[in-house]
């Protein structure tokens, strides 16, 4: 397990119950009682930090490399009915962006979302999760195929950003993700959008309009990361405490502004410390989500999604 820096507390703990059972079981001492009081400081000061994270903490969770991934979860989800589908049939696939069939539960979903790398060699293959303009027009190909279907969509969000490179600007990236959104507003079928790692800028909005879309816990949504903003303002990045503040991009600050619809509750400590469970909770979302939209007809489910999107936004004196 790897520890961020405001959990080494839970760590030293950790490491103090270890050597105590390692004592237990090494010589006829009755550690019994030592391992619960530990056990029950453990208990006390992880529920202490986790209840009371700032929002650059949770930024830092939505990162942590034991995280579970897009492709985790489709495993989970879809167990071996998940088939990938390639390419944008107009330059090439982008490994940023996965995509394809599965069955959630017995329902079939189109299934699309930003995938980061889990060590170097993969990271570099996935791009680190940023998606170029051929990610997009794949991801777009694939829900335009499940419209013609009658199949929902499903898309999990991961992501740092899209790729900001020059190649990427040639080839359009803006107009990708502005295409994506238009398109998506008026897909025929349910979509139902899952954040679940970042959910960095306009990166995230290309696969990120749904009829509903859910935050996991511990994950941001907002227009740009906290270093980013950080340094814009203050020219520096020390400030990216006060920046995840002031941007009001945790779950709990997008679902009180209405612009996430729910809130995915984690296991104590994140979704790496019990994946199953997250899941798990995941997947009932996905579903609850699911029977909550499958009954509108195409008419509905449009007008429904535009007026909400059209609501965002509004504020009054």
């Amino acid at each position: 397990m790897e520890y961020l820096d405001f959990e080494l507390p839970i760590k030293e703990l950790e490491e103090q119950l270890d050597k105590c059972l390692v004592i237990g079981q090494e010589s006829d001492v009755d550690v019994t009682n030592t391992c619960k009081q530990i056990n029950k400081k453990l208990e006390e000061t992880k529920r202490n930090i986790y209840k009371n994270l700032t929002a650059w903490q949770r930024v830092q969770l939505s990162r942590h490399p034991s995280r579970p991934y897009t492709m985790d979860h489709v495993r989970a989800l879809c167990g071996d009915t998940f088939l990938e589908l390639f390419g944008d049939r107009g330059f090439k696939d982008d490994k940023a962006m996965i995509g394809g069939l599965g069955k959630i539960d017995g329902q079939s979903f189109m299934i699309v979302g930003q995938q980061k790398g889990f060590n170097t060699k993969t990271r570099q293959f996935r791009n680190f999760g940023m998606a170029n303009p051929e990610g997009y027009r794949k991801a777009l190909r694939l829900m335009k195929m499940a419209e013609k279907f009658g199949i929902p969509v499903l898309t999990l969000i991961d992501t740092p950003g899209a790729y900001p490179g020059l190649e990427a600007e040639e080839r359009g990236q803006g107009e990708a993700i502005a295409r994506n959104i238009f398109e998506m507003i008026r897909l025929k079928v349910p979509i139902i959008t899952v954040i679940v790692g970042e959910g960095a800028s306009g990166g995230a909005l290309g696969i990120g309009v749904g009829d509903k879309v859910y935050m996991m816990e511990n994950t941001w949504y907002s227009v740009i990361s906290p270093e980013s903003c950080s340094s814009i303002l203050w020219k520096s990045w020390e400030y990216k405490e006060q920046a995840a503040e002031a941007l009001k991009l945790t779950s709990a600050d997008m679902k009180k502004q209405k612009l996430v619809d729910d809130i995915i509750p984690e296991p104590l400590g994140g979704a790496h410390y019990d994946r199953e469970t997250a899941f798990k909770t995941v997947e009932q979302y996905i579903m609850k989500g699911f029977n909550e939209l499958k009954d509108l007809s195409t008419e509905q489910l449009i007008a429904q999604r535009m007026d909400k999107y059209s609501k965002m936004g509004e504020y009054k004196e």
